[in-house]
């Protein structure tokens, strides 16, 4: 037996990953064990689940991998500050204390928190333990990283692989190929000129923070007009036909400061960047709706060029830029690419999931048999639904994460003297389907916690898509975030063509599609008339709570195979009301990481306005429960993200 445990961290999104002989046993990210949103710590506490997963200690690893190279990293931080000096100074003094005293010694790093994880909690033994671990310590590349997460898992035999990020050691995007256990990097972008920190830079001017905050830009776009696109290609970004981007550095702060923009970014779009948690008004949204564009545009001759210099006709991409979803139904329905399959964890986690395969298939050369080639998986795009292709990656639907039994759930509620009525795994769809079709809101906790950012099933909160007023509430009730922001649905797989405009598998939710023409509701002159925000709450379709104000919706296929439970309570729903889909959020609040464990999500359900709690085959009635009381207000917990 052959275990290697990946690592990313230092960051943001921290996580671990275990492969035992090429299969990925477990990956989890650190801030579902610490509760620290986007948590850039050493995954002390994921490494221990992995190891825990695989009944193995660190003792028994046989390889570590780190998911890029921190000498590589410093050069680039050291050689851009003096490119800049003597601005940045201020940046540079905060940066390089923490260099020095840890991420300049890695491996003794690595070696003493790993014995950390194997129940050594004194830093001195730890460190000596550390020591005598007869583990090999590999380092690999970022975007290589990355490009093994995208390609390694997929179903693909062969496919061109893209990532794009905001950058790693250099480069900002890459382009190559991936061939049985082979991957061959072709092409990058280099530090400063990047996409992902362009996109980036509006994040922050539009007052949502950098790495946490980029999906509620894509968001807000659809409320507004893409007014400043011309005003961006003449002075901040030249976009050049292979996708490629030249940024005008005049205008950022990121390589030598502590802010993205600065006053000259300011005067070009007359006016300082939005203060975090004021109104958003009609001018972020149309900064939104420009940016997003300018992405799409740059995604798609991207891909363009990728196709050109490698002649596949399948695509694998990763990185965080990855995670656009608006972007990426583009590139399904315009692109040149036959199918492309894209990492759940696209972002920085992923890179764990990445360096552990690189290592397993590059470094010890073992064969990978795809699912294209073990004939368990064929392209759905030319199929019809009648006929659904089987589906199979290496990544288990993302469900790698921990599990909590039926036994230690009602041990867990027994101790606390919390109410609750226990059903069979037969009778529990029904169960939940009849309180969702009474519009009843629940948190779902079953199963396997997902890796990566997106909840899909596991720990979600759920809803009826069919009530107009669903959408406010969970935003505001609920997850007491931004009305504007919108819910995903979760479909029956054999469905999804006749709701949307979407043919393919999106089993992690990595694709926006339009709703079909056919559930859409004419709109009425005096609602076309509607600008910004006022947009929201005019019904576009017979599925309200899903339906983004320019018809689309970021969507999930559930398939039987994949995730049983969830979609029996779907199909529970959809004979009951004919509607094959249900809305489907992340199970938290504004400001907190996705649940792991029943305290987390019963915590959670009682601080807001959730109706019902599904454990496992539990279930918990608000209205029965005993009052929740905390010492302290729980939202001062929990920073905006």
């Amino acid at each position: 037996m052959s275990t290697i445990l990946g690592i990313s961290a230092f960051y943001h999104d921290s996580a671990a990953c275990l492969v035992v002989d090429g299969e990925i046993i477990a990956a989890a990210q650190e801030e579902r064990f610490t509760r620290i949103k986007h948590d850039h710590n050493f995954p002390l506490h994921a490494a221990r689940y992995c190891l825990k997963e695989a009944g193995i200690t660190a003792a028994q690893l046989d390889h570590v991998g780190f998911y890029d190279k921190p000498l590589l990293k410093f050069d680039r931080l050291l050689e851009t500050y003096l490119d800049y000096a003597p601005s940045g100074f201020s940046s540079f003094l905060k940066a390089m204390p923490l260099w020095m005293k840890e991420k300049l010694w890695m491996p003794d790093l690595i070696r003493t928190e790993l014995a950390k994880a194997n129940g050594i909690d004194d830093e001195r033994r730890a460190k000596k333990a550390g020591k005598k671990f007869g583990w090999k310590l590999l380092f690999g590349d970022h975007h290589e990283s990355h490009a093994a997460s995208a390609f390694y898992p997929s179903p693909f035999e062969e496919a061109a692989i893209l990532t794009i990020d905001g950058v790693g050691e250099w480069a900002t995007s890459s382009i190559g190929i991936g061939r049985g256990n082979e991957i061959t990097l072709l092409k990058e972008l280099r530090f400063p000129d990047s996409l992902g920190l362009l996109y980036s830079a509006f994040t922050y001017y539009t007052g949502f923070k950098v790495n946490s905050g980029e999906y509620k830009v894509m968001g807000l776009a659809p409320y507004g007009e893409p007014k400043y696109v011309s005003l961006i290609k003449d002075n901040l970004a030249e976009v050049r036909e292979d996708g490629s981007i030249r940024m005008n550095h005049e205008y950022f702060s990121y390589s030598q400061g502590l802010r993205m923009t600065n006053g000259a970014f300011d005067r070009l779009f007359k006016g300082r960047p939005r203060k975090p948690e004021s109104k958003v008004t009609q001018r972020e949204m149309d900064l939104a709706r420009s940016i997003q564009a300018i992405t799409e545009e740059v995604m798609l001759k991207m891909v363009q060029h990728v196709h050109k210099e490698t002649n596949m006709k399948r695509l694998c991409m990763a990185g965080g830029v990855a995670l656009n979803c608006v972007a990426n139904g583009r590139i399904m329905r315009e692109g040149p690419f036959e199918d492309i399959w894209i990492q759940p964890a696209a972002g920085d986690a992923g890179g764990a999931l990445g360096i552990a395969l690189a290592v397993w298939h590059r470094y010890l050369g073992n064969p990978r048999v795809s699912p294209e080639k073990a004939g368990t998986w064929r392209s759905a795009r030319h199929q019809s639904t009648s006929d659904l292709p089987p589906y199979a990656d290496g990544m288990k639907g993302a469900y790698l994460g921990p599990q909590y039994s039926v036994e230690e759930i009602e041990q867990f509620l027994q101790t606390r003297n919390l109410p609750y009525t226990k059903y069979s795994r037969v009778q529990l769809p029904e169960v939940v389907a009849e309180l969702l079709a009474e519009g009843k809101i629940i948190g779902l906790h079953q199963g396997r916690m997902e890796f990566g950012p997106r909840a899909l099933g596991a720990r979600s909160i759920i809803g009826d898509p069919r009530s107009p007023s669903m959408q406010s509430i969970m935003n505001l009730k609920i997850k007491y975030r931004e009305s504007f922001r919108p819910f995903a649905p979760s479909i029956l797989r054999e469905q999804v063509a006749e709701w949307f405009e979407l043919a393919e598998d999106s089993p992690y939710m990595m694709l926006v599609g339009d709703v079909a023409e056919g559930h859409r509701r004419r709109i009425t002159a005096d609602e076309e008339k509607l600008w910004g925000i006022d947009k929201l709450n005019v019904k576009r379709s017979d599925i309200p709570a899903v339906t983004h104000v320019d018809y689309s919706a970021r969507i999930q296929t559930v398939r039987r195979e994949i995730n049983p439970v969830y979609w029996e309570i779907i199909d529970a729903f959809h004979r009951r009301t004919g509607c094959p889909l249900i809305v489907n959020t992340s199970f938290n609040v504004r400001g907190e990481p996705i649940v792991c464990t029943p305290e987390d999500s019963h915590r959670c359900f009682m601080r807001t306005e959730m109706d019902y709690l599904v454990l496992e085959t539990c279930v918990l009635d608000k209205k029965d429960q005993p009052k929740f009381s905390e010492k302290s207000d729980w939202r001062s917990e929990f920073r905006p993200d």
